[in-house]
């Protein structure tokens, strides 16, 4: 029996538990309070001791989340784990009191974990030691089920009836002590999601789905981390008008000492420097710590000392020769740009025109969206340099060797080697 079957019968003013409400449309039931109050945060070796055992002896799946203080804090790492078992009830868990989880991450291991959006938060699972070996993601099952909106609020109200607080997603977990208002929140986010996986699993196999869901769900956990994005600097927000090599060189220099300053003292990189300040430092090229502080994003509140360290780090940019300056743009890995296939291959250009029409209407048919169908690279890749043979088969081994998925090359291979073998015809 599930958490919701066992209050399903509760009074009017329940919190939580049972079916979504005829009027659901209109009276979502406010999910106010979790079943058995606001757990106490675990912080110690002892009290994590007991939620191991707590944990082992309970069945069935377990719902996992982590909050991060993403735009507060350096890098990524959970500041608070909230988990839900059958038996065991809610954990809440401080990874700054106990940095180290691999021991509960070891004896949930066989046990299939829930998380929404798991993408987001597997990363700093791992980095204190939680690894699952089997999962579902509530979100991404919303995607290939149909679902207009896949958030966890809009998820929980649509599919159970119950409407979650949303006031606290973006706060700064990295606070201590943790307000309750914020830990009642972190409680609730776990408080519904083994029933939200049980009513999405069941729509799903009613789709006929389910297996897709599942090959889905299996790539993510065995997914490697991905490795680190090269030149991350170019990815600063108005990078576009940065157009000539000395200007690169600039945003480099600033970017890379604006991320080592934030990494020593713990915060956001934005909050040491905007990106509107690097760009507009490179664009103008300042000559010395008076015309850095007329820029944008800069002044005499930063304080001498902080000026001088942009001031440098600008210097360095404008002393490189020429060989070190950042090449415009980045080695290309995989097809151009497709804006650009008319004029470098029209014939690649109407590969791609017939199979993204092709792809757009599967989508459309099986109600998902086309990224989950096949990943737009995947498709450009294959258009790009398509097989020699233009036979299912062949096809077949293309997508596969890009990473799709069984079900993605089932769905899609008959359609993509329509489209390529049409345009060989009448090119």
């Amino acid at each position: 029996m599930t958490d919701a079957q066992e209050t399903a019968e509760d009074p009017p003013l329940r919190t939580t538990g049972g079916a979504p409400p005829d009027d659901v449309e209109t009276a979502p039931i406010p999910l106010l309070e979790p079943r058995e109050g606001i757990p106490p945060v675990v912080a110690t070796a002892e009290a994590l001791a007991e939620v191991i055992a707590s944990f082992t002896a309970g069945s069935g799946p377990v719902a996992v989340d982590a909050e991060r203080a993403s735009g507060y804090r350096y890098g990524q790492s959970a500041y608070l784990v909230q988990l839900r078992r059958e038996g065991a009830g809610t954990a809440l868990i401080d990874p700054v009191g106990c940095p180290d989880l691999s021991a509960l991450g070891d004896v949930l291991a066989d046990t299939e974990w829930i998380l929404h959006a798991a993408t987001q938060d597997l990363p700093c699972l791992r980095e204190i030691g939680m690894r699952p070996t089997r999962l579902f993601d509530t979100e991404l099952a919303g995607r290939l089920a149909g679902f207009p909106r896949v958030g966890l609020g809009a998820m929980v109200e649509n599919v159970l009836g119950f409407a979650l607080e949303k006031g606290h997603s973006a706060v700064d977990w990295s606070t201590r002590p943790l307000p309750e208002p914020w830990l009642r929140y972190a409680a609730l986010d776990v408080e519904l999601l083994v029933d939200l996986r049980n009513a999405l699993e069941k729509e799903l196999d009613r789709q006929n789905k389910l297996d897709w869901a599942w090959q889905e769900f299996d790539a993510i956990a065995a997914a490697p981390p991905p490795p680190p994005r090269k030149d991350p600097w170019r990815r600063t927000s108005g990078m576009h008008k940065v157009r000539r090599r000395r200007q690169m060189a600039v945003v480099r220099e600033l970017w890379n000492t604006r991320d080592q300053a934030a990494q020593r003292r713990d915060v956001s990189p934005g909050k040491v420097l905007s990106d509107g300040a690097i760009i507009e430092a490179a664009l103008a090229l300042p000559l010395n710590v008076h015309a850095l502080t007329a820029l944008p994003g800069f002044g005499h509140r930063m304080g001498r000392r902080t000026l001088e360290q942009w001031q440098t780090a600008i210097d360095r940019a404008r002393a490189l020769p020429d060989t070190e300056l950042p090449q415009p743009g980045q080695p290309l890995n995989g097809p151009p740009p497709p804006r650009s296939w008319a004029d470098k291959d029209p014939e690649a250009a109407a590969r791609l025109s017939a199979a993204r029409a092709s792809v757009t209407g599967l989508a459309e048919r099986l109600n998902m969206p086309q990224e989950n169908l096949i990943t737009p690279d995947t498709v450009r890749r294959v258009c790009w340099e398509p097989p020699a043979e233009r036979s299912v088969e062949a096809v077949s081994s293309a997508l596969a060797a890009h990473g799709a998925r069984r079900w993605q090359v089932e769905q899609v291979a008959p359609l993509l080697t329509r489209a390529l073998t049409a345009t060989a015809a009448t090119g």
